[in-house]
């Protein structure tokens, strides 16, 4: 008896165990919420008629967006021949196939019918953006399956049981450049058409702008590429599984540090065209977001520390080569880009404007998210780090092997950097 309850207490209670168990129950809670939405209708939410998008699309837009590594960093490797950022775009792939998931589910929930989700496929609505978003998620998804074989060949269970079907999912590896064109064209096209369905709703002014297109496209570039540094990172320092090249890391780094000030400026002109003259709706909008209940989360959340802080410490170099400020600054960004989404989304619900004859009064409403949202969001959260979990420890996801470099070759191990020169 002693023994038995050694060797449950070794092979259970490891770190990795238990943080399986934590994913587990809270994936259970999330199957059972979502039984109960599907049984009793989207009733038990607090979603309305006023507020039909809420925390769920919120997670299906935030998902997306901290996605777009994956077309982002295939497009350097694979069509501007940037090959040493491959391990780069590796971790991206999976995170980007992962993110999707995540996204599907989150509108399986959401979409009220989910058994009719195939009719879009079928029955062509060529002049709504919601469509062409639809196909875009199906086709892009399609894409990065294909993308993401010859990492699922490369567990060694598949190999050695199923050592055919691994060589054939490991050979779609020589159509990545291909992948890599259709991923760029589809996924540009779904990160900018979110964002054109906001910015064609005239009915909420604080939306209908055309710049929405560019910050939904601009945010998703930005948040795709730093959850992708950041993971990698973070794996490497809680698991040997995991090896990152931190040159390449923090090279990627500088990079993004330039993009983010073109994302301040575009920011700040958006920002700024919206206080030029009184519009109903728009104006009140605006006023929630910048000094009203969502003015903390603008600031603080968007602009100071999702924004600014990031930049000054990404283009600081002393502070971009320290591991623990980088790594802060990737959390800064992510957490910027979550807290853009939700803004977006929330605020052109809050401020109401009722189109009938009369005296045009903009009414304003709120918005908590009921228990059972919150209990199946938490759930498609944790499905996708139960995801990268496990691609981490079985199917090496996140492995910068020996890159050679100008000064001399730089050989990586989980967490540390040896040059030898």
């Amino acid at each position: 008896m002693k023994t038995i309850f050694r060797t449950i207490r070794e092979t259970i209670v490891t770190p990795w165990g238990v943080w399986l168990a934590l994913l587990g129950m809270i994936l259970l809670s999330a199957l059972l919420g979502g039984i109960l939405v599907f049984w009793k209708g989207l009733v038990i939410t607090n979603l309305t008629d006023l507020v039909p998008w809420g925390l769920w699309i919120t997670i299906d837009l935030s998902a997306i967006a901290l996605s777009a590594g994956a077309f982002s960093m295939c497009a350097a490797v694979y069509l501007f021949g940037l090959k040493r950022y491959e391990p780069i775009a590796r971790t991206a792939t999976f995170i980007g196939f992962t993110g999707y998931s995540m996204a599907m589910m989150a509108l399986l929930l959401d979409i009220g019918r989910p058994d009719r989700f195939w009719k879009s496929f079928v029955f062509w609505n060529t002049h709504s953006l919601l469509w062409e978003v639809t196909m875009c998620v199906g086709l892009y998804f399609t894409v990065l399956l294909l993308e993401v074989m010859p990492i699922l060949a490369s567990f060694e269970w598949l190999r050695k049981k199923f050592p055919r079907l691994a060589g054939k999912m490991e050979h779609l590896h020589h159509y990545a450049p291909v992948l890599a064109i259709f991923g760029l064209a589809l996924s540009s096209l779904h990160q900018s058409s979110l964002g054109a369905v906001y910015g064609v709703i005239k009915a909420r002014p604080i939306w209908y702008r055309p710049e929405m297109s560019v910050l939904f496209m601009f945010t998703a570039i930005l948040g795709g590429i730093a959850l992708t540094l950041l993971a990698s990172m973070l794996a490497a320092r809680l698991t040997s599984k995991a090896k990152v090249n931190d040159v390449l890391i923090e090279r990627v780094a500088q990079f993004l540090g330039y993009l983010m000030i073109a994302y301040l400026y575009w920011r700040f002109w958006d920002w700024l065209s919206q206080t030029y003259t009184y519009e109903p709706g728009r104006t009140e909008g605006f006023e929630l977001l910048t000094k009203g209940t969502l003015s903390f989360n603008f600031w603080a959340g968007e602009m100071l520390v999702g924004a600014l802080l990031p930049t000054i410490l990404l283009l600081y170099r002393p502070a971009r080569q320290s591991p623990l400020w980088r790594m802060l600054a990737f959390a800064m960004i992510v957490g910027g880009v979550v807290a853009f989404r939700f803004d977006t989304n929330i605020v052109g619900f809050l401020a109401v404007i009722p189109y009938t004859p009369g005296e045009m009064i903009v009414n304003y409403t709120t918005y908590t998210p009921a228990l059972v949202e919150w209990v199946t969001g938490i759930g498609i959260i944790a499905f996708g780090l139960l995801a990268f979990s496990v691609g981490v420890k079985y199917l090496r996801i996140v492995d910068h092997r020996i890159t050679r470099e100008e000064h001399g070759v730089v050989t990586v191990q989980a967490g540390e950097v040896v040059r030898n020169t």
